[in-house]
């Protein structure tokens, strides 16, 4: 079981949605929780409703300075949780290159920012605990998912090399692929969405999964299976099938 207690953990993404509620249930084990996002206001309230102590530092993901001076604000953390992005459904004859770019850079070169101001410390003193937030989306292809795919794919990508660099020090990686939770992200979306959790169910089999030791978790469980028996199916049957 992972000990809490006196714990420093780095929130970021912690405003709405399912980084809200994770952020809570975290703070309910007894963890300090730094609450970073965008919304200062959205951040403060959050931590009102912490039952454990909270501190707020906002944050702009996408920028290097504003990565940087929240780094330095938060000071020591023994765990950083990366849940931070932006989802636009978008099919490639409705290219919005804005928009894909936002993706790529807030859901994932923002996850590079951030760990770079955590991962020396951690590897420093040979202590720390990094969780990614990847998503069923990431597993292949999807139609409909330009951008916010090919992010949630490089952060699985990621995640899986920090864990193979990291395995065998102090350091825990670990990695969580949700499926459709509804929050204002998703209710974008006009396609079906089989197996949709509510924030709070989601961030129950995250944070499930940050006590354990195994690096990674997709759910729900059926929904997710699908996904990962995608991988091994030849083209021409997943492009049938998914496409």
């Amino acid at each position: 079981m992972r000990e809490w207690s006196g714990k420093r953990y780095w929130i970021v993404g912690a405003s709405a949605g399912l980084g809200r509620a994770v952020a809570k249930q975290i703070s309910a084990t007894g963890a300090t929780v730094i609450l970073s996002a965008r919304s200062e206001d959205e951040l403060n309230a959050l931590a009102e409703e912490c039952p454990g102590k909270a501190e707020v530092v906002p944050v702009d993901v996408a920028d290097d300075e504003s990565v940087a001076k929240a780094a330095e604000a938060a000071g020591h953390v023994d765990g950083v949780v990366f849940l931070a992005g932006v989802y636009w459904p978008q099919k490639a004859q409705e290219w919005n290159a804005e928009q894909v770019v936002k993706m790529l850079d807030i859901n994932l070169t923002g996850a590079a920012r951030v760990l770079g101001h955590v991962i020396p410390a951690m590897v420093e003193r040979d202590a720390g605990h990094i969780v990614l937030t990847g998503s069923l989306a990431g597993f292949r292809g999807l139609p409909g998912a330009n951008g916010y795919g090919a992010s949630k794919a490089g952060i699985m990508s990621m995640a899986e090399t920090l864990y193979m660099d990291l395995r065998k020090t102090g350091i825990d990686v670990q990695l969580v692929n949700p499926g459709f939770i509804r929050t204002r992200l998703t209710d974008k979306n006009e396609i079906s969405m089989p197996f949709i959790m509510e924030p709070d169910e989601a961030a129950r089999h995250f944070v499930e999964h940050m006590h354990d030791d195994s690096f990674s978790k997709s759910y729900p469980r059926f929904f997710s299976s699908l996904f990962r028996v995608s991988q091994f199916l030849p083209d021409f049957v997943y492009y049938r099938l998914f496409g």
